[in-house]
């Protein structure tokens, strides 16, 4: 990997919790960090377009190994030239390694140090994933950040499962690594260790020692609470170096999203703006709102006063959304899918914004007590 394709250039970090904001540099263009990524797990962001996307301002954009795999395949994908140039976007991308699908979608799967051989969820064909083989897939898909695969134990976990885990992963990371053929992308190791302090640092220190351009925290979102997963990135993030990005994989709530920055993370994704928002739950600077309830059905307001997302600006009323959603319109579900993303990529540029002025604690405090977050709210937003 080039160090002027890709690098993170940390440009402040907040005087009150040493939080960071910075530019992460990539082959197709520039974002600001703390950030959070769109999911388009089939190449595509369901319901919006590459433009809409832009509209929304939105930076890297996820997509999954394991289901562009399946369908269409990656030398599919490659033919195009690449995602972008296949689903016509022209910001940077990411891909997972395909793993946590192997491990959440896959009842019967047989782990052995070659990798993983399980079934399609699609078809129940066998198939095949090894370090060697989510390498050389996304090489072909072609995305500027790119996931070792490691495997993502479940949770609970006991202490000699997790440490045969964390030992299976690193050496993955290792054979993915020696595999990566695409100089143009950034390969990321993934740590892992679940609970446990000690596994955690082991990882973690193993990886810095393999000289990735940035470091994924793994084995969250698998069910543990939230004070679980505040510990794991407590037990992670002071053994990543400074200098190279911080990914927290698969977090989307807003408490974990905001707790995450005060540790000094940089990058979040997850399915849950556009998840809720096809069942009709929205996003608000007052919180949660159903579309879907009774209330609304007469209600001629907009979703959020203070939300600048295309659904607001344009004077889509609650009324019209929850018609459309009652009748199951696939426009309805586009236009509550815009207003979710837009929150939180808003949310993002004034969490930016905090920092840069070093009074990102005080505006942490501020959302807590205001949407009436803590610890032991159930994860969701």
């Amino acid at each position: 990997m080039n160090n002027k394709d890709f690098y993170l250039e940390i440009k402040h970090v907040c005087k009150q919790t040493g939080a960071r904001y910075g530019i992460l540099h990539t082959p197709h263009g520039d974002v600001e960090v703390p950030m959070f990524m769109p999911v388009g797990t089939l190449a595509t962001v369901k319901y919006l377009s590459p433009d809409e996307l832009k509209e929304l301002k939105a930076g890297v954009i996820l997509s999954n190994t394991y289901h562009l795999w399946l369908r269409p395949g990656e030398d599919v994908v490659a033919n195009a030239g690449g995602l972008q140039n296949f689903m016509k976007y022209d910001g940077p991308m990411l891909t997972d390694s395909g793993g946590f699908q192997v491990f959440s979608l896959s009842k019967n799967r047989k782990i052995e140090e070659e990798g993983v051989t399980f079934k399609s969820h699609l078809d129940g064909s066998k198939l095949f994933l090894s370090p060697e083989k989510s390498i050389d897939i996304q090489n072909k898909l072609g995305a500027d950040i790119i996931m070792s695969l490691d495997e993502c134990a479940p949770y609970p976990c006991d202490y000699e499962y997790m440490k045969n885990s964390v030992e299976r992963t690193l050496r993955w990371a290792r054979r993915g690594k020696d595999a990566h053929k695409n100089d143009k992308q950034a390969l990321f190791g993934i740590v892992q260790g679940g609970e446990y302090p000690d596994l955690r640092k082991l990882c973690a220190e193993e990886l810095v020692k393999m000289d990735f351009p940035g470091y994924s925290i793994g084995g969250t979102s698998v069910g543990e609470t939230k004070e679980v997963l505040y510990k794991m990135l407590d037990y992670t993030l002071p053994y990543l170096p400074k200098d190279k990005p911080r990914y927290l994989m698969g977090v989307g709530s807003y408490d974990a999203i905001l707790e995450g920055v005060a540790r000094g993370v940089d990058m979040f994704d997850c399915v849950l703006p556009t998840r809720i928002a096809r069942h009709g739950a929205l996003m608000t600077s007052e919180g949660r709102l159903n579309i879907r309830d009774k209330k609304n059905e007469y209600d001629l307001r907009v979703i959020d006063e203070n939300c600048d997302c295309y659904t607001c600006k344009n004077g889509y009323s609650r009324s019209y959304l929850r018609h459309l959603y009652k009748c199951d319109e696939g426009y309805g579900k586009r236009l509550l899918s815009i207003h979710n993303l837009r929150f939180l990529v808003k949310l993002m540029e004034e969490v930016r914004q905090a920092i840069k002025e070093d009074r990102f604690g005080d505006f942490k405090d501020e959302f807590f007590e205001k949407y009436g977050l803590n610890t032991t709210n159930p994860r969701g937003f």
